[in-house]
């Protein structure tokens, strides 16, 4: 079997982790023996460009369970777990290209790698893996049912190819999945971006400035999460609406040029580039920490904090000083890549288990239905996510009312009226 991870001896630790993470996830767990009895993508090979963590694993051996033949690759350098990509190559017999640190040019191999296994559906994170197969691999753009895309940032980039008309394939956004975006989005990314900060650092949020740059679901969840540690939270918006939101919710909202000079941490959940800037950097205090949460590392300007900088050492992992020309040091976590991910393990599993129920249950809709959708970016079906989110309750034993005849009725007239 061909693959490529960093050392087979990490594999007992990883089969272990992926273990303990399967006990959270029995949503994923109850389409898995579905998915057994009916083998949905038998003679099928599926490729992944995801976070290889614990919680991918239990999708990929679900997808595997279903029949299909499953290739697996990073999508961030930073984000892999060494121990998990050998137990799946060592103890499910999943190809997994992928090593914790690696470079561009090794990155973009392993993309190329489970791209050239001439896949029948794609599961991104990102459209790396996506936007790669249409530049460089066009002779397969025919051969691919569709795919699904998991997060904000590849959902702008695959409906901005649609919009062009240079889709090549279906895409489904179970990033906008109301069971991935509400939950994995909020409760996911604000535990896990907290988690990150602290293991980078070790310092107190109590009683702090903490920026977050945009307010959406991921921005929303890192708010909350860094007040309830007691953190005066600023929120940075360029969206009215978004920015009154948080206004509301009781969080102060200024522009960046301003919180920048209050600051003590700062996180970037926008999705967008050079969200902070050299003009930032200017007038942050000294020892301010800055970290992206958003999926690729361009949302810091890294470029222009390497040029206002005398001397860079990492001082601890995952953490970068960079010292000012003034004496004032400005820490970087995590390269500015994910950094829940990169210094952290990303979600917990219990919230990635209903994202992933929706990518094993959005493949299955691709693969039966493929042949009528159009090359556009669909949102996930309605009766996919509720699904999700019954199976979810059930398994918290969570039980909810249910519609009267008479309720039924009176929601769907208009005649009857005050």
């Amino acid at each position: 079997m061909e693959y490529h991870v960093k050392d087979l001896s990490l594999a007992e630790e990883g089969k272990n982790r992926i273990e303990w993470a399967e006990r959270d996830m029995p949503v994923l767990r109850s389409i898995r023996e579905r998915f057994s009895k009916e083998k949905p993508f038998k003679g099928l090979r599926i490729s992944a460009c995801l976070h290889v963590t614990t919680e991918t694993a239990n999708l990929m051996i679900t997808l595997k369970e279903g029949g299909a033949e499953v290739y697996l690759t990073a999508s961030n350098p930073l984000s892999t777990q060494d121990d998990v990509a050998s137990a799946l190559v060592k103890y499910y017999q999943i190809p997994v290209f992928a090593i914790k640190g690696e470079d561009t040019e090794t990155y973009y191999s392993h993309i190329r790698a489970v791209i050239e296994k001439e896949p029948h559906i794609v599961i991104d994170d990102g459209a790396d893996l996506i936007s790669t197969i249409h530049k460089d691999y066009p002779h397969l753009l025919g051969r691919v049912m569709g795919g699904m895309e998991e997060t904000t940032t590849g959902v702008i980039r695959l409906k901005a190819m649609a919009q062009k008309g240079v889709l090549g394939f279906p895409i489904i956004a179970v990033n906008d999945a109301y069971t991935k975006h509400m939950f994995d989005n909020r409760y996911g990314t604000g535990q896990s971006t907290i988690d990150g900060i602290l293991r980078a650092t070790n310092r107190l949020i109590a009683g702090s400035y903490f920026v977050v740059a945009g307010y959406g679901w991921c921005g929303k969840g890192v708010a909350q999460r860094a007040r309830g540690m007691g953190a005066t939270v600023i929120v940075t918006e360029v969206d009215p609406i978004k920015a009154l939101e948080a206004k509301m919710d009781g969080f102060l909202v200024m522009p960046m040029k301003e919180a920048a000079k209050l600051g003590d941490f700062f996180v970037t959940v926008t999705g967008n580039t050079s969200v902070i800037r050299g003009e930032h950097f200017e007038v942050m205090k000294d020892g301010a920490i800055i970290s992206n949460a958003g999926h690729f590392d361009v949302e810091i300007d890294k470029k222009a904090l390497e040029s206002m900088a005398v001397s860079k050492r990492e001082i601890r992992r995952f953490v970068e000083e960079y010292t000012l020309k003034d004496g004032r040091r400005i820490y970087l976590l995590a390269q500015g890549r994910l950094v829940n991910l990169a210094s952290a393990e990303g979600h917990p599993a219990s919230v990635m288990d209903m994202s992933f129920a929706n990518q094993a249950l959005s493949a299955e809709y691709i693969v039966k239905n493929y042949k009528n959708l159009e090359k556009k970016v669909y949102k996930v079906p309605d009766e996919i996510d509720r699904e999700v989110a019954v199976l979810k309750l059930k398994s918290m034993g969570v039980e909810i009312d249910q519609l009267t005849q008479e309720q039924i009725a009176y929601l769907s007239s208009w005649e009857i009226g005050t």
